[in-house]
């Protein structure tokens, strides 16, 4: 996976990753709306789409966001053990990518 690089570096600290300052917005208002979701206001839409989003952009963002949100309080909740550590590392290699980037 050619990106993982990157991605290992936004998961550490997005601030400081290689991305684009469009996308480190994105990502600080993600990890707003996940630290405080009260606190969300049109500011913060308003300061996105300076960066040049787009509001069906943005609301595809909330959207993952709540649905990662939801799915995590639902395993935990529920009691689904966590996923043995290298599952997934194992599964690509038996299996591929599947053409997903």
């Amino acid at each position: 996976m050619k990106d993982r690089p990157l991605v290992d570096a936004a998961c550490r600290d997005h601030r400081s990753a290689p991305l684009s300052d469009k996308e480190k917005a994105l990502l600080d208002y993600v990890e707003r709306l996940n630290a405080a979701p009260a606190s969300m206001t049109q500011v913060h839409v308003d300061a996105l789409k300076a960066h040049g989003w787009a509001d069906d952009e943005i609301y595809d963002a909330v959207t993952v966001c709540s649905l990662f949100n939801f799915f995590n309080r639902w395993i935990d909740g529920n009691g689904v053990p966590d996923i043995p550590k290298g599952f997934y590392d194992e599964r690509l290699a038996q299996h591929g990518d599947r053409g997903y980037a």
